[in-house]
């Protein structure tokens, strides 16, 4: 490592924002406990995803990280400054990130140098530009390249991993019991929201009918898993469809919920947001539906997964919404899904498959 960390005894982690984010992150926290092992580290996180992290064998304490407004900002300062950190690590590429880190007294901060905080920041790597933009990478070699600059070992191989407390796990045994999941039953998951917005949303109709599909070609039950703001995604999907569903909806699964529920499913197929990472941590074969964002961001340990996408002149765009006619996810058929859930499945299907 280099030589100024010689010393460093505690350590802020400031996560990534986004779920999917933070799960790619966490070759970067096992980098971390590996190299500080005797270290206090800290997440600072989203309050909401909290549960992402919390049971994993990472971090001694994880703190709330609510820094979009003054109060937000000095109660993060608080509680950072009570664990007198030596240094902070900033994945999030952001200006304020920085500004918290240093509002808390922490002499050495580090992360890329990007925006105004490119002038202010300890360290960290310079990001690959392409173009006029920056060169897109798997959000996982992305984050370890921090690790690499900072001289650390990489964890070997480098995957993503999430971890369930006993605690957990038996509440996540309660609820599908509920659901009347036995042990024996083929679960296949189906995760039709995305919180970045309805350009990453396969049609609730699609949905609908590879639900149908599903049940008529495979013994199995199907696991509607609904994030908050999607109860009324998964109403349409249940009305739309002649399928039995269950709805996780009413239950108000929470992010470390999802996990049990996740690791419990025999396939998960997904629209390109946080839970199909969840899967890849937890070695569950994903069939993944990908429209507007650019494949090379989540290309690694795919060797579970299926990337079905479509070839576009528009795509990727990395819009919320879609400005013409969401072609990029129409024209996924549920047709074309089921014949790839039921090849991985059996272990025949490809990792990516651009129509």
């Amino acid at each position: 490592m280099l030589p100024a960390l010689q010393n460093v005894n505690s350590i802020i982690v400031r996560l990534p924002n986004w779920v999917g984010d933070i799960v790619m992150a966490t070759p970067v926290f096992e980098s971390l406990r590996a190299n500080f092992p005797d270290a206090t580290i800290t997440a600072c996180v989203r309050p909401y995803a909290r549960g992402i992290v919390q049971d994993g064998p990472w971090f001694d304490h994880v703190i709330g990280c609510n820094d979009k407004s003054i109060a937000g900002i000095k109660q993060v300062v608080r509680e950072v400054n009570a664990l007198k950190p030596d240094m902070a690590l900033l994945l999030p590429n952001s200006t304020h990130s920085y500004i918290t880190a240093r509002l808390s007294g922490i002499k050495q901060i580090y992360g890329y140098r990007r925006n105004l905080r490119q002038y202010f920041l300890t360290g960290g790597p310079l990001p690959i530009r392409e173009g006029k933009g920056y060169k897109p990478l798997p959000m996982q070699d992305y984050y370890l390249e921090l690790c690499r600059y900072l001289e650390l070992e990489i964890p070997q191989p480098a995957r993503c991993k999430l971890y369930l407390s006993p605690a957990l796990q038996a509440e996540g045994e309660e609820i599908l019991y509920r659901y009347g999941i036995q042990a024996d039953d083929r679960v296949i998951g189906l995760n039709p929201g995305a919180s970045f917005g309805s350009s990453k949303c396969w049609p609730t109709e699609h949905f609908a009918r590879l639900a149908e599909l599903l049940q008529q070609k495979l013994d199995c039950k199907l696991l509607l898993l609904v994030g908050p703001g999607e109860e009324e995604i998964a109403e349409k999907i249940i009305a739309e469809s002649q399928a039995t569903i269950i709805n996780t909806g009413p239950d108000k699964i929470d992010l470390a919920q999802l996990k049990p529920l996740i690791k419990r499913c025999d396939l998960l197929v997904s629209n390109d947001t946080g839970p199909r990472h969840y899967a890849v941590a937890f070695d569950v074969p994903t069939v993944v539906l990908m429209g507007p964002t650019n494949p090379l961001y989540t290309a690694t340990n795919l060797d579970n997964t299926t990337v079905i996408r479509r070839e576009l002149p528009c795509s990727p765009c990395h819009k919320k919404t879609c400005p013409i006619d969401h072609r990029c996810m129409t024209e996924i058929t549920p047709a074309m899904v089921e014949q790839e859930v039921v090849a991985l499945i059996y272990n025949t299907a490809k990792n990516t498959i651009d129509l």
